[in-house]
C-alpha cells in the first residue's frame, strides 16, 4: 500500500505534458539502442561477402598447411602422426572438444546458437602410399609436387582454413559444424573411419555431410559401390625342371586374369573391374607354392555390382580348373577368395537441399562445377540416406595416387572459398 501511495504522489506531481515527454524520451532511447544494434549486425549477404574475402586472403596459409601435412607420412593404417598434426591445428584455430575417436578420426566442434542442423565437414588423413615412401614436397612457382599433395592433403588444409576463417570473422551460425579428419578412406581402409563416425562416434547426430577430397572443382552426388577381393592360389610347388607337369599357381592366376579381362560390363550404369596387385613365387627356377592378386570391382548400381561379382567368381573357378586339367599330375592348385573391401553405394536425391545449395552457391560465385559419381567418404552417409556430397578443394592436380602427384595453386582459393561458403550456408 505504501508503494501505491508513493506512485500516486509521483504521478500527481507531473502534468500530462511532462508524462508525454518522459515517455517520448524513453522510446527514443530504446529506438537508438535498437538501431545501433541493427547497424552493428551484418546482413547475411554482407557476412557472406566478408567471409568469402577472408577465405581468399587466407589462401597462402592454406597452401603452407597443405605442404606441412603432406610431409608427414600417413600410409594405410598408419595415419597417427598426421592425425596429431591436424589435432594441433584444430586446437590452434579455436575448435572445441578436439579429440580422437576409437579408430583415430580427429574431431573438432564449432557449436551454433541452436545446435541444429548439425553439419559434418570432413577430409581424409590417409594416402595410398606404403610406409617409407618419400613424401617431401618440392615447389616450382605455382606447382607443388609430392605424394598425396592433392589427395587429400589439400582437403585437410582447406578444412583447417574454413575453421580458421570462421573464428577470425566471428561468424555466428544457427547450426553446429563438426570438423573431421578421418582415417581409412583409401585402399583397404574400406571407409573404416566413416563407418565408425556414423555407426558409433556421431551415430544419429548428423544432418548433412560434406567431404572435401582432392584437387579441382567438382560435386559428387552419387557414391560408387565396390567389392575388393584378395584371391590366393596355392599348390605343391617344386623345381621348375624336375617337377615340371605340376599345376602352377601363378599360371592358374594368369588364366584367371585373362578371363577377367574378357568380362563384359555395361557402360551405363558405369561398371568397372581392375586387377590392381599381384605377387608370389620364390625364384625364377621354382614352381611357386603360392601367389595372390587383389581385384577391385565397382558400380554405382548394386544390381550390376552383384552381377559382376558373380562373373568374377566364375572366372576364378574356371581358370583354376583349366590349369589343373592341363596337367596329368594328381596334385592340384586350390584357391581362396577373400572379400577385403565392401564399400556401400548410394545417391543423394537431386532435389535435396544440400545439392540445391551447392548449385546455387556455384552460380553465385560464377563457378562451373561438374557433377559426377565416385567412391568417397560420402558413400557411407549416402547409404544411410543422410544428405551428403563430396567436393573438390580447388587448384589443378595430376598424377593422383602416384609418387609424382602434382598440384597447381593457380586460382586454388576458389576451392577454399567454395568449400567454406557451402559448409557455412548449410549451418545457417
Amino acid at each position: 500500500m505504501k508503494f501505491l501511495r508513493l506512485l500516486g504522489w509521483f504521478f500527481g506531481c507531473l502534468d500530462c505534458s511532462t508524462i508525454r515527454q518522459v515517455i517520448t524520451r524513453t522510446i527514443s532511447v530504446f529506438g537508438l539502442v535498437l538501431l545501433a544494434g541493427l547497424a552493428a549486425a551484418q546482413s547475411p549477404k554482407a557476412e557472406e561477402e566478408s567471409l568469402a574475402a577472408a577465405l581468399k586472403a587466407d589462401e597462402p596459409q592454406v597452401v603452407r598447411d597443405q605442404i606441412r601435412f603432406c610431409e608427414i607420412p600417413a600410409p594405410p593404417f598408419g595415419e597417427a602422426r598426421r592425425a596429431q598434426a591436424v589435432k594441433a591445428a584444430f586446437e590452434q584455430v579455436g575448435l572445441s572438444n578436439v579429440r580422437l575417436d576409437r579408430v583415430g578420426n580427429v574431431l573438432g566442434e564449432r557449436t551454433g546458437v541452436a545446435g541444429k542442423p548439425h553439419i559434418v565437414a570432413a577430409a581424409h588423413l590417409d594416402t595410398v602410399f606404403p610406409e617409407g615412401t618419400d613424401v617431401r614436397v618440392s615447389r616450382a612457382g605455382t606447382r607443388l609436387k609430392g605424394a598425396g599433395i592433392g589427395d587429400d592433403c589439400r582437403g585437410l588444409a582447406v578444412l583447417v582454413g574454413i575453421a580458421r576463417a570462421l573464428a577470425r570473422q566471428h561468424v555466428q551460425l544457427r547450426g553446429s559444424i563438426t570438423f573431421v579428419a578421418d582415417v581409412g578412406e583409401e585402399g583397404l581402409g574400406d571407409l573404416r573411419g566413416m563407418r565408425e563416425l556414423f555407426g558409433v562416434t556421431l551415430k544419429g547426430q548428423v544432418d548433412q555431410f560434406v567431404s572435401i577430397d582432392g584437387a579441382g572443382l567438382f560435386l559428387t552426388t552419387a557414391g560408387v559401390g565396390s567389392h575388393r577381393y584378395r584371391v590366393t592360389f596355392t599348390g605343391p610347388g617344386g623345381h621348375s625342371y624336375a617337377a615340371f607337369g605340376t599345376p602352377n599357381p601363378i599360371q592358374a592366376m594368369g588364366r584367371v586374369i585373362a578371363r577377367i579381362g574378357q568380362i563384359q560390363v555395361p557402360s551405363q550404369p558405369k561398371t568397372t573391374f581392375s586387377v590392381g596387385r599381384v605377387s608370389g613365387g620364390t625364384s625364377v627356377n621354382a614352381i611357386p607354392a603360392e601367389c595372390w592378386m587383389e581385384v577391385d570391382l565397382r558400380s554405382v548400381s548394386r544390381t550390376e555390382l552383384d552381377a559382376l561379382t558373380a562373373k568374377f567368381e566364375d572366372a576364378i573357378d574356371a581358370g583354376v580348373r583349366e590349369e589343373n586339367v592341363r596337367w596329368s599330375s594328381a596334385q592340384r592348385v586350390t584357391v581362396k577368395k577373400e572379400l577385403v573391401g565392401d564399400r556401400p553405394g548410394g545417391r543423394t536425391p537431386d532435389d535435396s537441399s544440400i545439392i540445391q545449395t551447392a548449385r546455387r552457391l556455384a552460380r553465385t560465385l560464377g563457378l562451373s562445377i561438374p557433377e559426377n559419381e565416385s567412391s568417397t567418404d560420402a558413400n557411407v552417409p549416402m547409404q544411410l540416406r543422410i544428405p551428403a556430397v563430396t567436393i573438390g578443394a580447388g587448384g589443378n592436380g595430376s598424377g593422383q595416387h602416384t609418387v609424382g602427384e602434382t598440384f597447381d595453386t593457380t586460382g586454388s582459393w576458389q576451392g577454399t572459398q567454395y568449400a567454406g561458403l557451402l559448409v557455412t550456408a548449410l549451418a545457417r
